[in-house]
């Protein structure tokens, strides 16, 4: 794996930007002075976890900004990523049905409304594998699914991440059925869909994380 060295406190400053030009403080009903002063905690802890792995063409990431539904609404999240070097916005898949997304909650302890998602791997390892297996493994490891917000957060600020035959299942929000929440590509751009816990896929992985970090 090729690692390309980074700044941490930079790359912190460029996702933070990323949100405003994409108009997340709007979203958050802020305006982008105080969006910017509500994240700048989370400097601090970015710029002290963030040596994992920077690799984003091959999955890897040290750290992602997160902002949660209760700042900005998937519905409107999800519109606001692209394919790497592509303008067509990312979507909703209508297999959703109403109010379905509401249903769809984390697994794990989340409690506040923006913080940091650390040591992400797109994890295609896990193409082709049963997602129950795949959720299993990453368990074992003392790892954490990633949430559909992470999902998002993390193909808004790599879209270089999102690629054919390596996209990813986000099994950390789960609404007590037998349904996966994944981002795969479809017409040419991000689709939040979801897949059955039972069927693997070849071009579909299962996204994790090392942790979360608040400041």
């Amino acid at each position: 794996m090729t690692e390309t060295p980074f700044d941490p406190g930079t790359e912190f400053d460029r996702q933070v930007q990323t949100l405003i030009d994409l108009g997340y403080p709007a979203l958050a009903g802020l305006d982008p002075d105080r969006f910017r002063e509500m994240l700048a905690p989370l400097r601090e802890p970015a710029v002290h976890h963030g040596d994992g792995p920077y690799d984003p063409e091959n999955g890897h990431v040290p750290f992602v900004l997160v902002l949660t539904r209760r700042l900005a609404a998937i519905e409107e999240t999800m519109p606001r990523t692209t394919l790497h070097g592509k303008r067509k916005p990312g979507f909703v898949d209508h297999s959703f049905e109403p109010g379905a997304l509401d249903r769809f909650v984390t697994t794990s302890e989340v409690e506040q409304q923006a913080y940091l998602l650390l040591g992400v791997e797109r994890g295609e390892e896990f193409c082709g594998a049963v997602p129950n297996d795949a959720m299993r493994t990453i368990a074992a490891r003392d790892r954490v699914l990633l949430t559909i917000e992470e999902g998002i957060a993390l193909i808004t600020h790599f879209p270089q991440i999102l690629v054919k035959n390596k996209c990813f299942s986000v099994g950390g929000s789960r609404c007590g059925d037998r349904r996966v929440p994944a981002i795969w590509i479809s017409q040419q751009a991000p689709k939040l869909g979801w897949c059955w816990e039972g069927n693997p896929h070849t071009w579909l992985g299962m996204a994790s994380a090392a942790g979360r970090a608040t400041a």
